[in-house]
């Protein structure tokens, strides 16, 4: 199973390192030295981590093959995506890989049947939850006050939306 760990930004120094924004909780692990990571777009190829540095908060890459600013500046918005074991799960119970949270059926507090998640959408501000209701797409934001529950074994999600989420819109 694929997982996506980063998006490459701007080039930092002529050298060829550039920035990644994060998308793993894991970083020193998923994107160290020696990591291979599938690309997308994939023309490019699975790239290796070179090396890997922190500066001024920001992760900074080398990948192998890339020797200059023109090269970085090649690689930008490039996601970055590492092979895991479908049955791995973070030590952390409140975090969920996005593979394991498609295709579980979302609920009312009440129990009433809300939708199916469809995927999940990272945004730099938030992550929202896409949930198939009745046939058309409701992003929820995937917040513990929207999102209180979460059971992946047993197959399912609570949802407490705010009034009027999920009905929006619905006549057209």
């Amino acid at each position: 199973m694929q997982v996506v760990v980063g998006r490459i930004g701007r080039p930092h120094g002529i050298r060829g390192e550039v920035t990644v924004e994060v998308r793993t909780d894991d970083p020193d692990v998923r994107l160290a030295p020696g990591s291979i990571l599938v690309t997308d777009p994939a023309r490019l190829g699975p790239i290796t981590v070179a090396a890997a540095r922190w500066h001024s908060g920001r992760l900074l890459l080398s990948v192998e093959g890339v020797l200059d600013r023109t090269g970085a500046e090649g690689l930008r918005g490039v996601v970055l995506s590492a092979e895991v074991p479908d049955d791995e799960r973070s030590e952390d119970p409140e975090e969920f890989y996005d593979h394991q949270l498609r295709g579980l059926r979302a609920l009312s507090p009440d129990g009433t049947e809300l939708g199916t998640v469809t995927d999940v959408v990272h945004l730099p501000g938030q992550d929202l939850l896409a949930l198939d209701h009745g046939g058309r797409e409701v992003l929820v934001p995937f917040v513990a006050e929207l999102v209180p529950e979460i059971d992946v074994e047993a197959g399912r999600i609570v949802l407490d939306p705010p009034s009027g989420l999920l009905s929006l819109d619905e006549d057209g």
